[in-house]
């Protein structure tokens, strides 16, 4: 009696990590199910997963106000109409010239002018707005003018602030900048493990914020007319700050070529 011979069978087995037993249950002959077996593997070339770091990354940056306003109050009350004019135009002169001779342009310089009647007098008032950029030309003007003219005219404490696009510019600079950070984390952590630094996948600005003066500053509850110049400009000085989260894309190291 002959034995019939038992046909040939291959079986593809992959196995799986631990955590992956029990998740994947493939169907075999019969019915039954085996745990841990793959089907067998395709011939196309498996992917390999992308290698990620996930950083974060923050910057502080400020500005100083580059401008500043003063305002100068000429007022003169007089009998005589002319007379009123006559006294305020004297001195408004005066002011503008000295404001030339100082090197302001005259498109920093605006000028106002009130005239009205009282009950049995005439009143004029002027205004002259002067926009500085050099603090301290401002304040040897204002000195000036204060030692040249009488105490008839007024001269305001100047008010700093930020030319427009400033404070844009400055949000700019500290979201670049805890950008560069992160990179910079992201690379230490590579060349720490061997690895080199990819390209960017996500970059996310996670916060922002920005604020004037020093936070914890007792002085910024001082009244404004009680501060010197330098804590004025302290105290109008803009701050910024931001917080990124950036995943970069994992590299392994190429291995130099041994020349022979």
């Amino acid at each position: 009696m002959s034995l019939q011979q038992t046909p040939q069978s291959r079986v593809f087995v992959e196995l799986l990590p631990w955590a992956d037993r029990g998740r994947e249950n493939y169907l075999l002959s019969g019915g039954e199910t085996l745990p841990g077996l793959r089907r067998p593997l395709s011939s196309a070339p498996a992917q390999t997963p992308t290698r990620e770091v996930h950083v974060s990354g923050t910057a502080e940056v400020s500005a100083s106000p580059d401008r500043a306003q003063v305002v100068v109050r000429v007022s003169s009350t007089k009998e005589a109409a002319a007379e009123a004019k006559k006294s305020v135009c004297r001195r408004l002169d005066y002011i503008t010239q000295s404001l030339r001779q100082q090197g302001v342009q005259s498109e920093n310089v605006t000028v106002t002018k009130d005239f009205k009647r009282l009950e049995n007098a005439y009143h004029m008032e002027a205004e002259v707005c002067i926009t500085f950029t050099e603090f301290g030309k401002m304040q040897n003007i204002c000195n000036f003018l204060v030692e040249k003219l009488d105490s008839s005219v007024v001269i305001s404490q100047p008010q700093f602030y930020h030319m427009p696009g400033s404070i844009d510019n400055l949000r700019r600079q500290a979201c670049l900048a805890a950008v560069e950070n992160a990179r910079r984390k992201a690379q230490e952590v590579c060349n720490l493990v061997g690895q080199t630094l990819g390209k960017p996948l996500i970059i996310k600005e996670e916060e922002t914020k920005e604020w004037e003066g020093q936070i914890d500053d007792p002085q910024s509850s001082r009244l404004s007319s009680s501060l010197t110049v330098q804590q004025k400009i302290k105290s109008a000085t803009t701050h910024a700050a931001a917080k990124v989260f950036i995943t970069f894309e994992v590299k392994g190291r190429e291995k130099k070529k041994k020349h022979i």
